[in-house]
């Protein structure tokens, strides 16, 4: 009798509901899922059995998730990872592939999305809709409210950081975030 094994897949997601609910939708779809809340547990747990598959959160209590993708690659070369975050921006995707990520995605994203992020690498399946480029102007408002999330909600240190006036910082975040 032969059985196919499943992939392991290593969750690390620090916002404990999520990672509840993402491994569980793994699990019902016969995928070996693995938790970590960190990245320091999701070093070790790597290392005692490295994983097929990675969902890996960007933000993260003790770092950086992005520190984690080279030493995820070192121990396991073939190690497909997907970055997931709630804070998504054109540079932290690019920096998260040259370091060894398979693809990147933002939050909120369900299981089947994750999964096929997976296989992107390989080539687009003819029922995936094409990618839309992003604007300048969504470029510019991620960039925006990422900076004033760094900067605790401070708009006149926010202001400060991306050298413009504190008025018309308001002025732009007043305005609803273009669309895609």
């Amino acid at each position: 009798m032969t059985t196919t094994e499943s992939p392991l897949l290593l969750l690390v997601e620090d916002d404990d509901a999520l990672r509840g609910r993402l491994a569980r939708a793994f699990a019902a779809r016969g995928i070996d899922v693995r938790e970590a809340a960190n990245c320091a547990e999701a070093e070790a747990i790597a290392r005692a059995d490295p994983p097929e598959l990675v969902v890996l959160d960007l933000r993260m209590p003790d770092s950086n998730g992005l520190d984690l993708i080279p030493t995820l690659v070192q121990i396991d070369p073939n190690t497909r990872i997907v970055v997931l975050t709630g804070y998504g921006s054109v540079a932290t995707a690019i920096e998260a592939v040259r370091r060894g990520a398979t693809h990147y995605l933002t939050k909120p994203a369900d299981a089947d999305e994750i999964l096929s992020a997976f296989d992107r690498g390989t080539g687009r399946r003819p029922d995936t809709p094409p990618l839309q480029p992003m604007s300048l102007d969504r470029v510019e408002w991620e960039h925006i409210n990422r900076v004033l999330v760094d900067c605790q909600g401070n708009i006149s240190e926010a202001a400060r950081v991306l050298q413009i006036h504190r008025r018309s910082l308001q002025r732009k975040l007043a305005k609803y975030p273009p669309m895609r």
